[in-house]
């Protein structure tokens, strides 16, 4: 086993429902090794997306832990969090996101320019020119097709170097060939930058780039090993 990236221990979330208690999770622990893809699988409304928000401290558990990269992140401040997510952390979300005023580069430098760091522009075309996208660099959102938008994200999520790359239903609102599209773009960038990364998905295809997978079940995690390459 390689080292331990992130470890989760005994997290529990609910919410409140009127006068009841809904909880989506009840007691997960789950753990990731630095550099390996592992993908959860649920219905929709079993709790992938309020999981995937805890471990990456969008949002805290009401009980349990957190440690990433070996550091427990509870005691942690709002600042604290925040330069760390900024750093170590990158995120793939359903809808893009790509602010529409700025292009292609502007958008995939947005996190490092938030962190003042006004050196990667080289980056930026580092990567455009690995991933064969530098002919959208000078477009504006409007001007790309939805997978292209999504693939721009990713490049996004990856400016500042992050260790882990969370993507909740990164291919939700694409079509089968710009969803296989995503899904060779996200191996591509797990083997040649050694980033681990965290996926959800409804759709078993998509799980199948995991080395491990895990079926969100009742609040708990559920190892597939049916499923495992």
């Amino acid at each position: 086993m390689g080292k331990i990236i992130l470890d989760a221990k005994g997290v529990i979330k609910s919410y409140k429902n009127g006068e009841n208690k809904l909880k989506v999770l009840d007691g997960v622990n789950f753990s990731l090794e630095q550099g390996k893809i592992i993908t959860i699988v649920g219905k929709s409304g079993s709790g992938k997306s309020t999981l995937l928000n805890i471990l990456s401290t969008l949002d805290s558990a009401d009980e349990g832990e957190i440690i990433i990269d070996g550091k427990n992140i509870e005691g942690y401040s709002d600042i604290e969090i925040s330069k760390f997510r900024n750093s170590f952390i990158g995120f793939v979300f359903q809808f893009h996101h790509l602010l529409p005023d700025f292009t292609v580069v502007e958008n995939i430098l947005m996190p490092a320019w938030i962190k003042r760091d006004k050196s990667k522009l080289n980056k930026a075309y580092e990567l455009l020119e690995t991933l064969q996208l530098m002919g959208i660099k000078d477009k504006y959102p409007m001007e790309l097709s939805g997978g292209e938008k999504q693939r721009v994200a990713v490049l996004r999520a990856l400016i500042n170097r992050p260790k882990i790359l969370f993507a909740d239903e990164p291919t939700g609102n694409l079509d089968e060939k710009n969803a296989l599209l995503l899904v060779d773009l996200l191996r591509k960038i797990n083997r040649d930058y050694k980033v681990a990364i965290l996926l959800t998905t409804h759709n078993p295809d998509v799980a199948a780039i995991g080395k491990k997978r895990y079926e969100l079940k009742s609040g708990l995690l559920e190892k597939r090993k049916d499923m495992d390459i």
